[in-house]
Order: structure tokens, then sequence, then C-alpha cells
């Protein structure tokens, strides 16, 4: 459905079912405190849409989802409505504890583990009145670029059910672009929610490192995971930051610095006019598709034209991202992933000769390839003989890349790269060479090593048709002006960068 104006939504008689899901997040929400639809309406047609599970977004089905819409619909007629989310059904991906409900992180390891406390973000969502749809599906331990590591088996594409969605939030952007929640939650340590978010035409919105609480998250790189959100549009990425963001004393690595009205930056904002946007060469080079590297471009253009000043820049040190990111991140996992040895939870063997034994096995047979790779290269890094060839050289490398992007904040608001180098490829076809794999994180790891905020936004489509993502890159705690820029983007790329 046409994004319609509030008055031209309320004025409208009725609405199908598929026009009830083809709601942005904002519309719905407007709708709900219209009292032109209820909760249980909305949650009945999401969860029979998420049944149907077309494109193996979810894992799990929340079995009290429906329980909590009639909760929501009860406080809206007392007049006790809760806030703009009150009511409206989300899902989260399958890395973020909810007390009793099945968390797997998408492995044979915690195929079975429900946990008994709920993730930060998780009880902020059902204090604010959300409704929980289900978990959704993912790489194992968010490790990798498609969403085809999963014991559940792979995520596809809703534009292309033969193409990957991206990773390892493939689930929360396949269900947003399926229509089959109205917002959802991923991780991102190095892209994971922006470059599915690229792939399969939706916004995902990567905040500020500490910005939201990682508190009950299920850890793969400590520094560099952050939760992130994905919607249909940027209004719906700053409703759902708005009800997750801020200071929790449970997370010690979550900023004291207090959330911001994000929707005030996006309410009589006056477009592109005045942002001064710079343009990073690095990520305009060799190995980008060419319809990727127009359509960008072609974005630059028109936001040059609504009156920002846009300009070639420079980040000289970005080709030590990818590799820093690589160490950095497989050494925490190393570390991580320790603690799953078949003793305290988790998968244990059936059959093993020994303590020592047991370990081995239920570690073999509880991680998959991916998984075992990482941690195999992180326990490698991490060696006495390899620590300062590698890990420290990587640390130092992170250094220079937070001061390149410090020296560019200096002058611009925002930077302006694509998303993804290339547009969703079919499943199964990269898996004989890991690195190629890693290189479709090009453009987004660095965000992640400097512990930046930017956002993914569709800026176009390629010849089939599939998405094209532009990403938009912030200095630290700059998510307002952010999702502003993203908001003049999003007008300006049009209704063709979403069409299906």
């Amino acid at each position: 459905m046409a994004k319609l104006t509030k008055e031209a939504l309320l004025d409208k008689e009725s609405f199908s079912g598929r026009e009830l899901a083809e709601l942005s997040l904002g519309q719905v929400s407007a709708l709900l405190a219209a009292g032109r639809v209820t909760s249980r309406s909305l949650t009945e047609n999401m969860l029979e849409r998420a049944g149907a599970n077309e494109s193996n977004a979810y894992i799990t089905v929340n079995q009290e989802a429906l329980a909590q819409a009639d909760a929501s619909d009860k406080r809206r007629a007392l007049g006790q409505e809760l806030g703009p989310l009150d009511g409206v059904p989300m899902a989260l991906k399958d890395n973020i504890c909810v007390q009793g409900l099945k968390t797997t992180c998408a492995s044979r390891m915690l195929e079975n583990f429900i946990p008994p406390y709920s993730a930060t973000v998780a009880r902020r969502l059902s204090d604010a009145g959300a409704v929980l749809l289900g978990k959704l599906n993912m790489d194992e331990f968010a490790m990798g670029s498609t969403s085809e590591n999963s014991i559940f088996g792979p995520v596809k594409n809703p534009r292309n059910p033969k193409l990957v969605p991206g990773g390892s939030s493939g689930g929360s952007a396949a269900a947003v672009a399926e229509r089959s929640a109205y917002f959802t939650l991923g991780t991102d340590t190095g892209g994971s929610v922006r470059q599915p978010a690229a792939l399969c035409g939706v916004v995902g919105l990567k905040p500020t490192y500490g910005r939201i609480s990682r508190y009950g998250v299920v850890a793969f790189a400590s520094s560099l995971d952050q939760i992130g959100t994905l919607a249909s549009d940027v209004e719906g990425a700053a409703l759902s930051l708005q009800a997750i963001a801020g200071k929790d004393p449970l997370d010690g690595s979550s900023l004291a610095a207090p959330a911001e009205d994000y929707l005030s930056f996006l309410k009589g904002a006056q477009g592109a006019k005045g942002l001064k946007i710079g343009v990073p060469e690095e990520y305009m080079g060799p190995g980008i598709q060419e319809e990727v590297r127009r359509a960008v471009l072609s974005l630059s253009e028109k936001l040059k034209a609504a009156g920002a000043t846009v300009e070639a820049c420079s980040l000289p040190r970005l080709d030590y991202a990818l590799s820093a990111y690589y160490v950095i991140s497989s050494a925490e996992a190393c570390s991580n992933l320790g603690r799953y040895d078949g003793v305290k939870y988790g998968y244990r063997a059936p059959s093993y000769d020994g303590l020592e034994d047991m370990i081995r096995t239920s570690r073999s047979q509880g991680f998959g390839d991916e998984v075992k790779r990482r941690i195999l290269l992180g326990t490698y890094t991490l060696s006495a003989g390899y620590f300062d060839a590698y890990y420290r050289r990587a640390q130092q490398a992170r250094t220079l890349i937070m001061e390149d992007f410090r020296q560019a904040f200096e002058k611009y608001d925002v930077l302006l790269t694509p998303t993804s180098p290339v547009t969703a490829w079919p499943i199964g076809t990269r898996h004989t060479d890991p690195s190629e794999v890693y290189a479709m994180d090009i453009c987004t790891v660095s965000v992640n090593v400097a512990g930046l905020p930017a956002i993914s936004l569709p800026c176009g489509q390629d010849s089939r048709r599939m998405p094209i993502g532009a990403q938009l890159i912030g200095r630290p705690l700059s998510e307002g002006i952010l999702l502003k820029a993203a908001q003049a983007a999003e007008e300006l790329a049009g209704e063709e960068a979403r069409a299906k």
C-alpha cells in the first residue's frame, strides 16, 4: 500500500488482511490510537502470515501472542494505553532471550534452551505493550552473512525465494519484507542488521555501540555486538528505537547518555537542506556492483539537488577494516563460546569417554562449520605466538579507523555509502570459499569497528528488481541527525525503490 497521510488513512472505511499487513509501523500505531483496528485483529493477521512461513523466517511462534494482544485492547478500552507501540505485533531475532520462550541461536548447541530471564530490550518492548509474535531465524550464533548457517534451514529472500536474504539477521529482515511483523529486532556485529535490510529492501538501523543494552543477548563478539531495529520505513526505525534505547544498569557497556526524542527529528524536518554529506571514495571502488554504485551516486545527486552539500571524501585506513574485524570478532567469539561445554547448559553429546571427551564431542556435534571456523581462527590469533602479530595489530588498526571517521565528522554530518557491495545472490552458491562471503561485509564492518551508528534504506533496484541499499553513517550518539538524513533520502529515493 502506498503510504497514506494520517488523515487519508483514518478516512479509509475498511482494510483487507493484506492491506493491514502492508501498513507501516507508524500507520498501524495511528490506527490503534484512533480505535480503528484492534491489536487482536492485527495479531491474528500477522500470526496467519507468520504461520505460512514461506521465507522460513520464524523458528518459534509465541503461543501467548493473542493474550498479549487482548491485554493491549483492554488497556486501550480503559484509556490506559502504554504508548505508540502498545498492541503492535513484532518479532525478535532468536539470540535475544525471552523468559520461558525457546531461544536457540539457530544452533544445535541451544536447540532446546529456554531462558529463565528476558533481555532488557524484550522487557522494554513488553513494558511498551508490543505484542511478541515469535523468534526469528538467523545464522548460527549470528556468524554469517547469508542466514544459511542455521539448523532450521536457510532463510529465503521474500523478493525471490531462490536468493539469500543476507545475514545474520536474515529472518528479522525477511519478516518485515514479507509483512509478517511490523518491526523486528536483530543484532549487528559487522553489518548483520544493515546488510539483510539492504538485500530485502527494508530499513535497518544499527545505533551507537552502547546506545541499546546487550543484556540478555547471546554474545558473539562483545566489543562489536549491538542490537538494531528493522522496519518498513525510517519512521518505524525511529519509533522502535525510542522504546529500547537508554542506559541499563544490567549492562556495564551501555551508555549513560539519555535517549533522545527520535521522532522529533522527523517532524517538521526540512529534508536534505543544510545537511553536509561525505561520500567516501573507498566505498565506491572495485568490488562494488555497477548497479549498486549507480544507485548510491544517483541518491547523492538527488540529495545535492535538494539542498544538501555533497562531497567526495576519503577514509584512508578503511582497507584495514575487514581484516581487523575478523581478527577481533573471532577472538571474542572464541572466548564467548568457551562456556558451551556440555556441562552447565546446552547440548551434551549422548555418548563420551570421560569429561574431556564429553566437552570435545559436545562442541564438535553442537556447533556448525562456520562457528567452528571462527573458534579456530580466534584461538589461533589469541595464541601466545601470534597474539602480537594479529590481535594487537587488529586493535591498533581499529584505533586508526576510528581516527579516520573522527576527522571526517569534523566536516560532515553523515557519510553516504552502499550497504552491500552486491545485491542478493543465489542460496548455496558461495559456501565453497568463506572468504568470498566475508567480503560481503566490506561496506559495513568499519562502522562496528568504530562503534558508530548507521542506517540502511532502499535506494533502487537492480535489473532483476532486487533491492539496493544505501548506508548513512553518523558520528557517535547522532541517531537523531542520522534518522533525519535517512528520512530525507527515503523521500528522494521514491516509492520505486521500495516497490515489490
